[in-house]
């Protein structure tokens, strides 16, 4: 059965509100929740942008079911001593519900700006692997006890790593439970899912949703406009058209979807979806 969360970038709305959009989110049916992780907002520096750990803490406290994650935490920000005991931490507090999302970096401008990771993109995917690997010493999981942090994990914390380069994919094979397809990459899928094994597949998905009573066209200009950069990672269409356009994912081995709403997740869309949608899967 494929597993449904909302992706919700974390700008342009108010803390109260992300934490309302998800409460939403969990009663319409979304099994989890995934948000970004920049220090500006990619291509909008002067958009206002929230840290990313303390927006998934947040949101961890307002709800009860949902499952809480990033597409995905920028390795360069934060020290992976810091970053393993931050998500047992979270873990624990959620009672399971946290996964750690990872990736190197896909903003260099922010780098430079805010003097922080690599330029070099080969460098930077390098550093993952070396700090994948401390991260799971850290949990534990290593041969090294002198490595091991305290607490160690208390659930299981998933490991999701975004990206299709070839280094990543390597690493991808190597520690990741879930392996994310950015919605601009969605027409590689057939070509990189053999290469994914034994990680899951899931994929970020842009929606135009046509609502009931809606116009179809209108939805579709919106959408396009916004986010028709993303090419095949944007997809337009009502109730009927999206579950077949995920069903056809799912045939290419998809298990979960990162639905990201060209609307910004209205409460209105994300009741609809999980009415029409997610449950007429």
């Amino acid at each position: 059965m494929a597993e449904w969360f909302l992706f919700l970038p974390q700008l342009r709305l108010p803390i109260a509100d992300i934490a309302d959009r998800a409460r939403h989110a969990e009663a319409s049916g979304f099994d989890g929740i995934a948000f970004i992780d920049h220090l500006e907002a990619p291509g909008l520096p002067g958009e206002s942008i929230w840290e990313a750990m303390t927006v998934a803490t947040w949101v961890a406290a307002a709800t009860e079911r949902l499952r809480i994650g990033h597409l995905v935490l920028c390795d360069a920000f934060r020290h992976p001593a810091v970053l393993a005991k931050q998500a047992v931490t979270l873990s624990a507090a959620s009672n399971g519900r946290f996964e750690l999302g990872l990736g190197s970096g896909s903003w260099p401008a922010e780098f430079a700006r805010f003097d922080v990771g690599q330029q070099d993109p080969v460098a930077r995917v390098e550093q993952l692997g070396r700090h994948l690997e401390l991260i799971t010493q850290y949990w534990g999981r290593g041969e090294d006890p002198d490595r091991s942090q305290q607490p160690r994990p208390e659930y299981p914390i998933p490991l999701v790593l975004g990206g299709t380069g070839r280094r990543t994919m390597k690493l991808v094979r190597q520690y990741a439970d879930w392996w994310n397809v950015p919605a601009n990459h969605i027409d590689r899928l057939p070509q990189l899912a053999p290469d994914a094994s034994p990680a899951r597949i899931s994929v970020q998905q842009m929606v135009g949703f046509v609502r009931q009573g809606a116009d179809p066209a209108a939805v579709r200009d919106v959408s396009t406009r916004r986010f028709g950069y993303l090419g095949s990672g944007l997809i337009c269409g009502d109730a009927g058209e999206l579950v077949g356009h995920f069903t056809g994912l799912t045939a290419l081995g998809v298990e979960r979807f990162y639905v990201w709403f060209a609307d910004f997740a209205a409460p209105e869309s994300l009741h609809e979806f999980g009415e029409s949608v997610i449950r007429g899967f």
